[in-house]
């Protein structure tokens, strides 16, 4: 297979990336490669308003390594479930799958077309194998069962920001950092509070600790 694009955004780092498609609305764009930069390949793709991207991990696990058996973070990390009963990326083939929001398909004079696309949960750099239009007919179950997901408790941290930390934050970007954040970046079985945690988001640091159910925003660089 070849790469056809690969993606920009703010995840300059593995740590913080949400665990799922769609759970922070951090904006990416999709650069095409020169010999898919044609513009009739995305004829028509302006009428979806969601699409598949299909990616390698080529930038979140060291190549060769997987496990028949991993630890979910929605277990808190203490479980292990089937390697195919998960989206864990330890897997035997490096493949991602990831459904984003189109927001604008644009003309980048030095680029060609390029996709605009939120939700991602993909780091920067990311090389994409394919994208594919969602289809609400046929990719959406509404009663579908959801696994060992169902019994989890969903839930989101309360974010506390002094102002003066957020202001050294492009204000564009301030709704989607809280975002993932209060998604919990930790690693699921990371819980003592005296610990102080660095997000790399876009041109910034940010710098954290979590207690309870409180994630407090110690600095911003």
């Amino acid at each position: 297979m070849e790469y056809i694009a690969y993606i920009e955004n703010d995840y300059t780092d593995r740590f913080g990336i949400p665990r799922q498609s769609g759970l922070a609305d951090v904006r990416s764009r999709i650069v095409f490669l020169p010999a898919y930069r044609n513009p009739d390949a995305l004829r028509g793709i302006e009428c979806y308003t969601h699409l598949w991207l299909l990616w390698h991990f080529d930038l979140d696990r060291a190549e060769g390594t997987w496990s028949p058996t991993v630890r979910p973070p929605k277990l808190g990390g203490n479980r292990r479930m089937g390697v195919f009963a998960t989206r864990s990326p330890n897997r035997p083939n490096p493949i991602g799958l990831s459904s984003v929001r189109l927001m604008a398909v644009e003309k980048d004079d030095a680029l060609g077309m390029v996709l605009y696309v939120a939700g991602a949960d993909l780091q920067s750099g990311t090389m994409l194998y394919d994208i594919k239009p969602y289809l609400p007919y046929v990719d959406a179950y509404p009663d579908a069962r959801g696994g060992f997901t169902d019994t989890t408790k969903e839930y989101a941290l309360q974010v506390v920001c002094p102002d003066a930390l957020l202001c050294k934050v492009p204000e564009n970007k301030r709704a989607a950092l809280s975002g993932v954040l209060k998604n919990d970046p930790r690693p699921a079985y990371q819980h003592d509070p005296e610990r102080v945690y660095t997000l790399d988001f876009g041109e910034n640091k940010v710098r954290f600790s979590v207690d309870g159910d409180v994630l407090t925003v110690q600095e911003i660089l």
